[in-house]
C-alpha cells in the first residue's frame, strides 16, 4: 500500500520516516526489529524499509541485496508487522537503483514482491569498464568522477533518473541531488537546472513523490534535494514524504524536528 497523499503540497508527515536500511544491504549496521523498536522509541506512527535493489552491477563490493536477503527480508518483516502492529506501522519497500542496462532486471524483480513503497535512485555510473557510485565519498570514486567531468556526469544523473522515472514504476524519488555529494564546490549548471525541471514534470505526471532526505543535515545542514528542488516541486504539486537514510537504528527519524522550520522558509 502507498503513503496516502499529504493533506496539503509542502506538508511533510514528521511521524513516519519512509526511508531506513538495515545490515541487510551490508553497507549498514543493525537488525530490522532494531530499527523498528528505535521508531517506537521516537514515537514514530510508520517506518518504512528501504532496502537496496540493483542489478548487473560491476562494482568491487555489494552495498545491495541479493534475491535470498530478499526473501528473508520479507520473511522478517512479516513477523515485524503482527509483533509490533499495535505499536506502529511497518512497510516493507525497496531503494531501485537506476541501470539503463538492467532495466528488464529490475521490472522484474519489482514485480516478484508486494512492495509497499518503491523508490528510485541512481547510484552507479558505467564508465565503459565498471560502474562509479556517484554518491561515495571514497577517493577513488571522486577522483574517477571528477576525470570524467563533474557537469557531464551531473548531467548523466539527471539524464538517467528522467528515464528512470520514465521507465519503472516507482512512488517516490530518493535524494534527489545527490550526485557527487562529497565533491567540494559542486555547482549546478543552467543546464542541470533545466533538466530537474524536466525530472520534476514527468514526476507530476507520474504522480510521483519527492524525498525530504534528512541525511543531508548532517553533510551539508539542508536535506536532499536542496531548497530550491522543493520549492520548484511544492509549486507544481508534487506532494513530499520524509526519509532519513538511516544506517543505523539511531538515526531513525534523525533531524525531522528540523524540517517544518526548513518547508516553512
Amino acid at each position: 500500500m502507498s503513503p496516502q497523499p499529504l493533506a496539503t503540497e509542502s506538508a511533510v508527515n514528521v511521524r513516519q520516516d519512509h526511508h531506513v536500511h538495515t545490515r541487510l544491504c551490508n553497507h549498514a549496521s543493525g537488525e530490522m526489529e532494531e530499527y523498528v523498536l528505535a521508531a517506537i522509541d521516537r514515537e514514530l506512527r510508520s517506518i518504512t524499509f528501504l532496502e537496496h535493489l540493483e542489478a548487473d552491477i560491476l562494482y568491487p563490493e555489494r552495498t545491495w541485496l541479493t534475491e535470498q536477503d530478499f526473501t528473508s527480508y520479507f520473511r522478517e518483516g512479516e513477523r515485524l508487522r503482527k509483533k509490533y502492529r499495535e505499536h506502529i506501522r511497518v512497510q516493507l519497500g525497496v531503494e531501485v537503483g537506476y541501470n539503463p542496462s538492467a532495466i528488464d532486471s529490475l521490472q522484474t524483480t519489482l514485480a516478484r514482491y508486494p512492495w509497499d513503497l518503491t523508490g528510485l535512485s541512481y547510484h552507479f555510473l558505467f564508465d565503459g569498464e565498471k560502474h562509479l557510485n556517484m554518491v561515495s565519498r571514497r577517493k577513488e570514486n571522486i577522483d574517477a568522477l571528477s576525470a570524467l567531468g563533474p557537469d557531464r556526469v551531473i548531467s548523466r544523473y539527471f539524464d538517467g533518473l528522467i528515464h528512470g522515472v520514465a521507465e519503472l514504476d516507482c512512488h517516490v524519488l530518493c535524494h534527489l541531488d545527490a550526485v557527487m555529494r562529497h565533491y567540494p564546490g559542486l555547482v549546478f549548471q543552467a543546464s542541470h537546472w533545466e533538466q530537474i525541471d524536466r525530472l520534476l514534470q514527468l514526476m507530476r505526471d507520474k504522480k510521483m513523490l519527492l524525498e525530504v532526505n534528512t541525511s543531508g543535515f548532517t553533510l551539508r545542514n539542508t536535506p536532499y534535494p536542496c531548497r530550491r528542488i522543493v520549492r520548484m516541486a511544492v509549486d507544481i504539486g508534487i506532494p513530499l514524504i520524509a526519509g532519513s537514510d538511516a544506517h543505523r537504528p539511531e538515526q531513525v527519524g534523525r533531524d525531522f524536528d528540523r524540517l517544518p522550520e526548513f518547508l516553512a522558509s
